[in-house]
């Protein structure tokens, strides 16, 4: 589990900001779950999503710029959530899918050529002896504004993005899973999506 737990360049645990700002998370709780649960929450709720923060330059993924930035896609939180969890000695690693997203938003589409993201990026902790997805892209005022149920995230049992938006319209469609990773792969993000926006 060493792997798991150590400062990399994109999730530098051992910096100042995260180990801060995680200490400062966990302060009153010795309990591994609720130590888990307020990282998540944070990262979901206080980083606003935003799909267009997209880049290819390495230092736009590193945990501690996305906490000072206070903002970023799936990918980016993924990454701080991993960093956070690392720090107060939560095993994390990243994991990604294909999914396609049958409510996004025009704008979006006509940036990217399509509704599939190749590369949706997730956090997986591992809590109770087993590896649980914790995907904390979309914070719960964009889930309320736009009508989707927030991803609620209990540490027992993996947390994906919902299947159906609150009127009952099919949302998020997971094509594919891919590999885990115990840091950013960032060249294989880049090169799958410029072949998606090339299709």
């Amino acid at each position: 589990m060493e792997e798991y737990l150590k400062s990399t360049y994109f999730m530098d645990c051992d910096s100042l900001l995260v180990k801060d700002r995680a200490k400062e998370l966990v302060r009153s709780t010795d309990h591994e779950l609720e130590r888990a649960k307020r990282v998540f929450y944070f990262v979901r709720d206080e980083i606003r999503y935003n799909p267009y923060l997209f880049s290819s330059d390495a230092e736009d993924f590193i945990a501690s710029k996305i906490l000072k930035q206070g903002e970023g896609y799936c990918v980016q939180k993924a990454v701080l959530l991993s960093a956070l969890a690392r720090a107060v000695g939560i095993p994390s690693r990243l994991g990604f899918a294909t999914i396609r997203n049958h409510l996004v938003p025009e704008k979006l589409v006509k940036l990217m050529g399509t509704d599939i993201f190749v590369c949706h990026g997730y956090s997986e902790l591992f809590l109770g002896g087993k590896w649980i997805k914790a995907t904390p892209t979309f914070d719960l005022k964009m889930c309320q504004r736009i009508g989707v149920p927030s991803v609620e995230f209990d540490g027992r049992r993996d947390t994906i993005l919902p299947k159906y938006n609150k009127k009952g319209e099919l949302y998020i469609e997971y094509i594919q899973y891919h590999d885990s990773y115990d840091d950013l792969p960032l060249k294989r993000i880049v090169d799958f999506d410029q072949i998606a926006a090339h299709r």
